[in-house]
């Protein structure tokens, strides 16, 4: 059998960084600044210009800037909360650990992502804000949303865990609202352990989530709320900081791929929607077809390792069944049981990339 194809290789990654990588980490550990040091302030400081905003706060991972963004918009008790069951679980857990309810609408289609039209069917007296996500590294239709939060006075956070980098008609994702990002390892940029952060326009908004991240302290002896420990480590920051360097050369190989995935599957299998004057990460290569599972075991039989992102909506996880469903979800349903996340990562080699095209091709065709 030919040599395997990860999904994602992260000791691919590191190799050639390896040298400057083990130096970040020496200066922290030569300055000894472990809890929210200097590098810890760059990173901010490069992530805000990356995003054309003024505040960035690094946070310990995506869930802790989606818990923060609820807290920070004032979302409890008794509030409800609109968005998407097709996403990472921590969309929806968020909602719950801030103590309101998840209530979801469907996607779109076409897009895969929370469909606009929707949203005016989900309105309650009790609603209080809407985390649109940008799936797989594409824009969702932001504009449409803001454009409704701001006439009926709700609250936008964008969970864009997958999607730095990623530009709405040339508007960086995370800038509509409180933006919420993602640095885990399987991310575009990628920390070794958990990392996120938090992008905000005001400067109350920023230094609140300063103080919500770190214990409720606005200063060492002074605790101003109850809050946890949710602070970005100094070493994380180090790490990505090296790594942010060469995001936009990950980024381009990813599309690189993309596009030769575009090339190869047209007509043969539903693609990911076309990208029009957006610009897309590609956190993840979804394409889409009524025998998913026979199509993935084939491509597994031959080494290759496709995922699925998600196979079960949080509305059908066991941790939400307690929660009635307010709408049926058809579309929802229809895309977990097609949808095949395949290898586009930038360490992916271009043979094998067309490995993966020729056997799914072939699979396509009744031969795999």
């Amino acid at each position: 059998m030919a040599n395997r194809v990860p999904y994602v290789d992260l000791a691919a990654q590191a190799a050639p960084l390896r040298e400057r990588l083990l130096e970040a980490v020496g200066r922290v550990l030569d300055h000894g600044q472990y809890i929210l040091g200097p590098e810890v302030t760059e990173l901010e400081q490069r992530l805000a210009q990356r995003l054309a905003l003024p505040h960035v706060v690094g946070v310990g991972s995506g869930t802790d800037a989606l818990l923060l963004a609820l807290r920070l918009v004032g979302v409890g008790v008794g509030d409800e909360v609109i968005t998407v069951s097709h996403s990472f679980v921590a969309t929806a857990t968020a909602i719950r650990m801030a103590h309101a309810t998840p209530v979801f609408v469907d996607v779109e289609s076409s897009t895969m992502q929370l469909d606009p039209a929707r949203l005016a069917t989900a309105l309650t007296p009790r609603t209080r804000c809407v985390v649109a996500v940008h799936l797989n590294g594409f824009p969702c239709a932001i504009e449409e949303v803001a454009s409704f939060c701001a006439e009926h006075g709700l609250s936008l956070i964008e969970d864009c865990a997958q999607a730095l980098g990623a530009r709405r008609r040339g508007r960086p994702v995370g800038s509509f609202g409180v933006g919420c990002f993602s640095l885990h390892p399987l991310k575009p940029l990628s920390a070794a352990g958990d990392a996120g952060f938090v992008s905000v326009s005001g400067e109350a908004d920023a230094e609140r989530l300063r103080v919500l991240r770190n214990i409720g302290l606005r200063d060492r002896d002074h605790c101003v709320e109850v809050s946890g420990n949710c602070r970005l480590d100094t070493l994380q920051a180090a790490i990505l900081l090296v790594k942010l360097a060469e995001l936009d050369g990950w980024l381009a190989a990813r599309r690189q791929h993309a596009g030769a995935y575009r090339a190869a599957l047209a007509g043969r299998i539903e693609l990911p929607p076309a990208e029009g004057d957006d610009e897309v990460t590609y956190s993840a290569f979804v394409v889409r077809h009524p025998e998913r599972e026979r199509l993935r075991e084939s491509l597994f039989r031959a080494g290759i390792d496709a995922k699925v992102h998600y196979p079960i909506p949080i509305h059908r996880q066991a941790a939400f069944l307690d929660l009635p469903l307010r709408f049926p979800l058809p579309v929802t349903e229809q895309v977990t049981s097609e949808i095949l996340s395949l290898p586009v990562s930038p360490e992916l080699a271009d043979a094998d990339r067309d490995r993966v095209i020729e056997v799914l091709t072939g699979a396509l065709e009744g031969n795999g």
